[in-house]
């Protein structure tokens, strides 16, 4: 930590993964740290060559953190963005003003001043978010932008590289985006570019040398993340690396496809662990979903567990790390930011395959831990994979038993890897594959009236999910051709014993979650 060209202060925004992101794709090196965190990398004598204030949801006037181990760095470039403009506008002497009502969505902000942006027209589209705004600007500061409801959008230090914005320009929303923050870094704080994939390569095989000799366990799924962590271990430590692939049979025929291709078409030691009886059995009778994730995880730690203290036992092989495939979103979200001096909060573990690092006392091994799924997919063509490989839409561990609403019956969960089938074989026919993030199906515990070769048919329904997302984190439906739909409906329901009745969910993320349970 602390080598990236540029820090990203988090106060809490729900943006500011966006922001690293964004810097990224621009070719500059960035991370997301707190703010006891950057005190601490001061002292350190550790300095940024750019520095970004976040957003968050907080008002300055409940902030009383002295900020001037930052902001007296008068040869520091520093970006305010929302909350970080307003914190420099109270900093620098200007007033910030508690707003009675805010701005919210988008906004019209036209350039002031004299100021201009390369490949930025004179009047922009933007994303604001926010109620308090600096009402009067700080001596050596002057506007560069303004909004259509009359308020300041951005300031700018006379001869500081100092740039505040009110807007979110990290968000899609923000037209020129990306134009704004090159600016930024390119013009004010004279950045060099230093972020691609080969960088990224780098780093990631820098990482997994440092554990030498030591053998390393892989649970191996498949997708994108692990195959990639896989690879990049597997170029580094070879024949020290084992890949188990659990086959709890809530799988899909396409990841049997896969991980056979995958055994035949690279040099990945991968061996396959049939525990369909054994999942089956501690499945039975549980049809609340948290009951089945927990079971489906308890399991899966236990057979996995197992399997390696036998090949241990047999091979004479003793395992001291586990690789797993976590990303930066993962890390961000399972960090308590608050113990760390941080204002968000923390949301969720990032254990791929958690409590098993604890069982076996075995150290982790995280090659993908500071990249974006994006990163990751220009990390796997990077190493020459398949683009198809790379390119697999995710698939949640606990596979088709979060995707049959209710029990796991026999039956059920056939239906629907003969329904996901047909529509991963039609968005294959459509050369619609790359068009949505994620496509699945869904049993849902409803029966319908159909009618079947002139007669009455009382059938299940099963649902078509596809959605567009980059992260996952939020995820809008996806609009398909209506001929690829009637397409699919047509086959599930001709092809599908026990099916009547197809439809299609158009909920995003938020409200809904991308998965049904």
């Amino acid at each position: 930590m602390s080598d990236r060209q540029i820090w990203i202060v988090d106060f809490g925004s729900q943006y500011t993964q966006l922001i690293t992101r964004k810097t990224r794709e621009l070719g500059h090196s960035s991370e997301i740290i707190t703010v006891d965190e950057c005190r601490d990398l001061f002292k350190e004598g550790k300095t940024p060559k750019a520095l970004v204030l976040s957003g968050g949801p907080q008002s300055v006037f409940e902030d009383e953190t002295d900020y001037s181990f930052i902001l007296e760095r008068k040869d520091l470039p520093i970006l305010g963005i929302c909350y970080g403009m307003q914190l420099l506008g109270k900093y620098f002497g200007g007033v910030v003003e508690k707003g009675t009502i805010g701005e919210y969505g988008h906004a019209s902000i036209h350039f002031d001043n004299g100021f201009t942006i390369k490949g930025c027209p004179d009047q922009v589209n933007v994303w604001m978010s926010h109620s308090d705004h600096v009402s009067k600007v700080p001596e050596n500061f002057k506007v560069v932008m303004s909004s259509s409801n009359g308020l300041v959008a951005a300031i700018k230090h006379d001869s500081r590289p100092v740039l505040g914005l009110q807007f979110h320009p990290e968000v899609e929303h923000s037209d020129h985006g990306k134009d704004i923050l090159l600016h930024f870094f390119e013009e004010l704080s004279s950045l060099e570019k230093d972020w691609d994939a080969s960088e990224m390569l780098k780093e990631a095989k820098e990482l997994v040398s440092t554990i030498g000799d030591s053998k390393v366990l892989c649970a191996f799924s498949g997708g994108v993340d692990s195959l990639v962590a896989a690879m990049i271990a597997h170029n580094v430590i070879g024949k020290n690396l084992y890949c188990f692939f659990v086959d709890h049979g809530l799988l899909r025929p396409q990841d049997y496809g896969h991980i056979e291709t995958l055994k035949n078409e690279t040099d990945l030691n991968i061996e396959i662990i049939n525990a369909k009886e054994i999942f089956s059995s501690k499945l039975k009778g549980l049809s609340d979903p948290e009951d089945k994730r927990k079971a489906i995880g308890k399991t899966f730690i236990e057979v996995f567990e197992q399997k390696v203290h036998e090949f241990e036992d047999q091979k004479g092989v003793k395992f001291d790390y586990l690789l797993q495939g976590t990303l930066y979103p993962d890390v961000i979200e399972s960090i308590s930011p608050h113990e760390k001096g941080g204002k968000s909060v923390t949301i969720k573990s990032h254990h791929n395959v958690g409590g098993l690092p604890e069982r076996m006392k075995l150290k982790l091994l995280e090659p993908l831990r500071y990249l974006f799924k994006d990163e990751v997919r220009a990390l796997g063509l990077e190493l020459n994979l398949k683009r198809n490989w790379v390119y697999r839409h995710p698939f949640p561990g606990p596979g088709i038993g979060i995707r049959v609403l209710g029990e796991l019956f026999p039956e059920s969960i056939l239906k629907v890897q003969q329904s996901d089938q047909i529509l991963f074989e039609e968005l294959q026919n459509f050369n619609l594959y790359e068009a949505t993030w994620q496509a699945f199906t869904v049993l849902l515990p409803v029966k319908t009236v159909g009618v079947k070769g002139d007669a009455r048919a009382f059938e299940e329904v099963i649902c078509i999910r596809l959605v567009n997302s980059s992260d996952g984190m939020t995820a809008t439906w996806s609009d398909m051709p209506r001929d690829f739909l009637s397409k699919t409906s047509n086959r599930i329901t001709n092809e599908v014993k026990g099916v009547t009745r197809v439809v299609y969910d158009i909920t995003s993320k938020p409200p809904g979650t991308i998965e049904w349970e």
